[in-house]
């Protein structure tokens, strides 16, 4: 288990090789369930049209080790809720001072006042052959986005991260 106030790694594996990692401080971590907060750590600004990622941004990243994705909750630098952003990954493993996932390329945005939540990026997971290569994984992977949308659209996605 990651220990609360340590520093851990966040490596996000994603296609064609291709990884990001970054620091991050250690929230909780309860064996099944951990959770790590981070400062945006992309470009300066990333505007996705529907939300902008900026420096100053504070994510709070929830990662389980039985559940096919995470959940950042993204907040302002002020403090201010922007929304969550959810990955749909595979579960998340834990070796020494890394917390590693591996991206299957879905994605949920659920705004703030819940007014808006978005599926991206399917065509990409589609592009991406998992269904071809892996069909068990892409199943649990479009379940996965399915279970987390509905949190999102019943109002029950805040529990989930308590």
């Amino acid at each position: 288990m990651l220990t609360p106030g340590g520093a851990v790694t966040v490596v996000l594996l994603k296609s064609r090789d291709r990884q990001v990692r970054y620091p991050a401080t250690v929230v909780r971590d309860d064996g099944v369930h951990a959770v790590v907060r981070a400062p945006w750590a992309g470009p300066p600004v990333r505007d996705f049209g529907f939300v902008r990622f900026e420096r100053g941004d504070v994510f709070t990243e929830h990662y389980w080790r039985d559940r096919w994705f995470s959940v950042k909750e993204v907040r302002a630098a002020d403090g201010g809720l922007k929304g969550w952003y959810c990955d749909i990954t595979r579960p998340a493993r834990v070796a020494g001072e890394a917390l590693t996932t591996w991206d299957l390329e879905l994605d949920l945005w659920v705004s703030a006042d819940r007014s808006a939540v978005l599926r991206l990026d399917e065509d990409e997971f589609e592009a991406e052959g998992l269904a071809d290569r892996e069909p068990e994984a892409a199943e649990r992977a479009r379940r996965a986005l399915d279970e987390l949308e509905e949190l999102a659209r019943s109002g029950r996605l805040a529990a989930l991260l308590d």
